[in-house]
């Protein structure tokens, strides 16, 4: 069976243009329609549910916070708390003063004895009190805590222990000498979070067990 198209050519164009004219229009509704479906839903989240969440959430804070109020001594117990959470970090700065008397005992030349040691933390100074059988001795204690460095465990190099060192004061007795020297020490020698080892020169005699003065 033969068929034959007996429409012009314009009609056929004429037609296929409307039938794409309604699919756009088709999409366009279609795309149109979800548009103000997602807008709708936008509008829903914003105005009803954030509200509602928000509601719910002032809600809680007051509820919340009316408890606390009601908690007795409440500015009492948190002014503890903080002061309970800075007891750590005030004991990592507190200096390890156990280490005073090891150090000394490293220092101090056998022949001298102390009767006065003041060590003061905040501006990191000491002084140092006794006899001796010499001047010589004096000066080679002095010497000695010039010279002295330290280490850190865990760290390589080493530091002066000790600065500004001077014999302050002296004199001689019928048995030798009296002196007082001051000095400043580097903080970290009683630094509680480090491991330190002082480093004596060999030339100071310090090989004792016992270096305060009877009595003292």
């Amino acid at each position: 069976m033969v068929q034959f198209n007996l429409l012009p050519d314009v009609k056929l164009e004429y037609v296929k243009t409307q039938r794409t004219k309604r699919l756009l229009t088709v999409v366009s509704f279609v795309a149109s329609a979800a548009g103000l479906v997602i807008l709708l839903l936008s509008i829903v989240s914003v105005d009803v549910v954030q509200k509602k969440n928000l509601h719910d959430l002032n809600n809680d804070i007051s509820k919340y916070s009316s408890q606390l109020k009601a908690v007795p001594d409440l500015d009492k117990i948190l002014t503890v708390q903080n002061q309970l959470g800075t007891l750590t970090s005030l004991h990592d700065q507190k200096p390890v003063t156990s280490r005073l008397f090891s150090y000394i005992t490293q220092l101090t030349p056998a022949q001298a004895n102390l009767n006065n040691l003041a060590i003061d933390f905040t501006a990191n100074t000491l002084t140092i009190g006794g006899t001796a059988p010499s001047l010589d001795t004096v000066s080679t204690y002095t010497d000695t805590l010039k010279a002295t460095t330290y280490g850190v465990k865990g760290t390589s190099g080493s530091k002066p222990a000790f600065s500004n060192v001077v014999l302050s004061s002296f004199g001689r007795t019928d048995t030798g000498a009296t002196f007082t020297i001051t000095l400043g020490f580097d903080p970290t020698i009683f630094n509680t979070k480090d491991q330190v080892s002082l480093t004596v020169p060999q030339s100071a005699d310090v090989d004792q067990s016992k270096i305060f003065g009877e009595g003292n």
